[in-house]
């Protein structure tokens, strides 16, 4: 951050030694302090040159010493080689002290002059690092337009393509989207009541698991082979996207399929454990029949700790009150909405941010931002048994804006 000083008198642009004359003008007020440092520099290199004279005569000095002092040179030539050398530091000082802002303590405008403050902020964009899947992903991918790059590690059961071709429908910026392994892998749970299933068998919708929830969280081949996550080859350019980015962000997106499955790739989970990038987790909305029924916001923050090895440094939380018809077609749907629990609470924390009061709570050792991060969508159904007929539905879903402000506040914190 380095401040700078402009005046403006006129519209009349000034000559290059017209700038360069009202730079070095800054520095009238500290003309008798740089003359008294100018006069202690002086007394200083005497009593430095006594010193060395003292130590050559009465001393035997390496052979280097011969060299450095320029001593196989005349005297006069020393001197002047040494003074032009003075001269060009003291220079380049006295010029960078005039790029800095200069106001005398009893300062006061003059004239029609206005004195402006400012600061040159570095514009240094961050890299993001994206781990999540679906709809979700999509929904973050507006962010990339505030970063220098934005990647998108898709989740390893999903074909990479779909992105691309759901990306198709948007203008993104700086976005790509990479899978961490070069084969599709399964993702299977094991529910409380024993019973294993893949991912992608739309547990949700299952009205007898409507109840459950997962205990155990797998990664296994076309095979079932338990041990395929150890076996496969892990895209180079997924890695260096994390090892790379200033903030990880983990969702939005459902816990168990969007979320995790990467984290259980052992080369992923380390390389986000090492990294020094800030980690953000986007908490669900609601929760998720048959995967997270009955889950809050602590059970969330504890199975990322307990898959990916770490706590979220933030998660971001939903604070938005959801119109009683909404909740009401949740509730049919056997979902309800992530809130926190005040006896998961661990420390409040009040936070210096841009919001008139920030107080965040410590839970699981990760720090917990209430927030607006929704919207109600309308949303067109139909039955899979009569397609023909459809109905609109209001749903709450993650607003993009939302998050990206979120985020970079998040950002700006530190």
């Amino acid at each position: 951050m380095v401040p700078f000083v402009c005046r403006l008198p006129s519209a009349v642009q000034p000559s290059r030694m017209q700038q360069i004359v009202k730079r070095l003008s800054a520095l009238s007020y500290l003309a008798r302090p740089l003359a008294l440092a100018f006069v202690g520099i002086v007394f200083l290199s005497l009593g430095a040159t006594y010193f060395a004279i003292a130590i050559y005569r009465t001393s035997a000095l390496p052979e280097l010493f011969y060299y450095v002092t320029l001593q196989f040179l005349e005297r006069w030539v020393r001197g002047a080689i040494f003074t032009v050398i003075g001269l060009i530091v003291l220079l380049f000082g006295i010029w960078r002290l005039s790029g800095m802002i200069v106001i005398p303590l009893n300062a006061r405008p003059e004239g029609e002059d206005e004195l402006v403050i400012g600061y040159q902020r570095a514009n240094k964009l961050p890299k993001i690092a994206v781990i999540s899947g679906g709809a979700g992903v999509l929904i973050l991918a507006s962010l990339g337009r505030y970063a220098a790059r934005l990647t998108c590690i898709t989740p390893v059961q999903d074909p990479v393509e779909y992105y691309y071709r759901a990306s198709s429908l948007y203008h993104f910026e700086n976005v790509i989207f990479v899978p961490p392994t070069p084969t599709q892998l399964q993702v299977e749970v094991e529910l409380d009541d024993g019973t294993r299933h893949n991912v992608r068998e739309n547990i949700s919708h299952d009205e007898q698991l409507a109840a459950r929830h997962v205990v155990s969280c797998f990664l296994v081949d076309s095979a079932g082979n338990a041990a395929a996550s150890e076996q496969s080859r892990i895209f180079r350019q997924a890695l260096d996207a994390i090892k790379q980015a200033d903030v990880i962000v983990l969702g939005p997106g459902s816990l168990f399929e969007s979320v995790l499955p990467n984290l259980l790739i052992p080369e992923v989970r380390e390389a986000v454990q090492r990294s020094q990038a800030r980690t953000i987790y986007i908490c669900s909305l609601m929760t998720e029949p048959g995967l997270t029924s009955g889950f809050g916001v602590a059970d969330h923050i504890r199975q990322i700790t307990r898959y990916g090895g770490f706590a979220p440094d933030y998660v971001l939380v939903n604070a938005q009150r959801i119109d009683p018809d909404v909740r009401r077609m949740y509730e049919a749907a056997n979902q309800s909405p992530v809130y926190l629990d005040p006896e998961d609470y661990e420390e409040t924390i009040v936070s210096a941010t841009n919001r008139v009061t920030a107080r965040d709570m410590l839970i699981e050792g990760s720090v917990v931002i209430e927030a607006d991060l929704a919207s109600s969508v309308v949303q067109l159904t139909a039955s899979l048994d009569h397609p023909g007929e459809g109905r609109t539905v209001r749903v709450l879903r993650h607003d993009p804006d939302k998050l990206a402000a979120a985020i970079l506040e998040i950002l700006r914190r530190e």
